[in-house]
């Protein structure tokens, strides 16, 4: 029997990739140029699977040298088809760059526009958001999610009436670290959400418990935080050479094998590596597309970290 996501995929025209099959689908091409994407299970609306996270990295001050590399860096994303960038009032000035860069790119790719609303009350909270929309320079966000779900049933109930109102497209809740996964869990099969954020990679595989697989049977699309692990992943493999492996599906970094190996679970919708430096952008988003690993290639990808 089909799932809810699956027949929401095949009548948005898509065949997606499937855990331990390859259905001639998008991101399966032979070709290396081939754009992987995606589709938000609720609607079917396709998204690249590589996006941008601001944690961290747009938090910085307004100058010249800041404003012109991270101007760099969105041209950057926008330039391999990324769309979806994420943040958060949590992230001090981030959205405040992000809106100072996309007023800065005189002709705005498409955009996939994401924030967080990250307060008490429910006043609070649409004061909250709507400063983040004139901070990042959008009339109406994309994705609002509840971060950290702080006080989470006052602003789903928020979010659910702005979306009939048509001044938010999706909702969800997020957690950065892997905390609250009872409540979180909880959430998703109690409230009518789009989408859920929360960390998930090759280090930490938490999220195949329940979370994932619940996504797929509730038809609710994930944005993945921490693909990297705050860079541990990298500190693993420093100095070791990228198994020959990551040539099949079209990978030529750590970075892009950390990617796919996230990619390679098909409850994944897409992932907001967050970096500083525009070299580091390029890098991620080659991982936008070409082939993605099929289930022996991702358990060979597994070992294969592990034995380092």
């Amino acid at each position: 029997m089909l799932t809810r996501r699956q027949l929401l995929q095949f009548s948005a025209g898509l065949l997606t990739y499937q855990y331990g099959q390859s259905i001639a689908g998008v991101g399966r091409s032979a070709d290396p140029k081939s754009l992987i994407q995606r589709a938000i299970p609720s609607s079917g609306e396709l998204l690249p699977v590589i996006g941008m996270g601001t944690s961290r990295t747009f938090d910085t001050g307004y100058d010249d040298e800041t404003m012109t590399r991270l101007t760099s860096l969105t041209q950057k994303f926008f330039e391999a088809q990324g769309q979806v960038i994420d943040s958060s009032p949590m992230y001090g000035s981030a959205e405040s760059r992000v809106g100072d860069v996309l007023r800065r790119i005189k002709t705005r790719p498409k955009l996939f526009a994401a924030t967080k609303v990250w307060t008490t009350g429910k006043e609070e909270g649409i004061e909250q958001m709507q400063r983040s929309a004139k901070r990042m320079n959008v009339t109406n966000f994309d994705l609002i999610a509840v971060h950290n779900l702080e006080d989470w049933k006052t602003h789903l109930q928020t979010l659910a009436a702005w979306k009939a109102e048509g001044k938010v497209r999706y909702i969800g809740i997020t957690t950065s670290h892997g905390r609250a996964h009872d409540e979180f869990i909880h959430v998703m099969r109690t409230q009518a959400i789009d989408f859920v954020q929360f960390s998930y990679n090759i280090d930490n595989r938490v999220a195949e418990q329940t979370i994932l697989p619940l996504a797929m049977d509730k038809g609710i699309a994930t944005m993945i935080n921490r693909p990297y692990q705050r860079g541990s992943l990298f500190r693993k493999s420093r100095g070791k050479p990228l198994p020959k492996l990551a040539t099949a599906f079209d990978c030529n970094s750590w970075a892009q094998f950390y990617l796919k190996f996230i990619l390679s679970h098909p409850a994944v919708t897409c992932i907001i590596p967050a970096t500083s430096k525009p070299h580091h952008m390029v890098d991620n988003m080659q991982a936008n597309f070409g082939r993605i690993p099929d289930k022996q290639q991702r358990a060979e990808m597994l070992r294969l970290f592990e034995s380092l």
